[in-house]
């Protein structure tokens, strides 16, 4: 729960979303639930060069502006350094290791 609660911080706040087939969207954070699913407005694909048909379609559509992303293909999730706030991190990650 410490990440889904770290993640509801960040909405309204830019993030790219590495899913696990290489595709990478960046993206404002919409909403995210507690399986991490995430849901992203205003959504661009990182690499266009990579991947020409999802960059001319994401542009084209108006419908897919905004998408959603199942949290089990998710990757990584690139955060903005402005929104970390690494000694927050640090603590919570050592309650929870301690088991509190």
């Amino acid at each position: 729960m410490l990440f889904f609660s770290y993640f509801k911080d960040l909405v309204g706040r830019e993030v790219t979303v590495e899913l696990k087939n290489d595709l990478a969207i960046r993206g404002t954070l919409h909403s995210v639930d507690q399986y991490l699913n995430i849901k992203l407005e205003n959504t661009r694909v990182v690499d266009q060069d990579k991947y020409p048909h999802m960059s001319n379609f994401l542009v084209c559509q108006l419908s897919v502006r905004n998408c959603f992303i199942r949290g089990s293909v998710v990757r990584y999730v690139q955060l903005p350094p402005e929104g970390v706030d690494v000694e927050l991190l640090h603590d919570a990650t050592r309650r929870e290791a301690r088991g509190g």
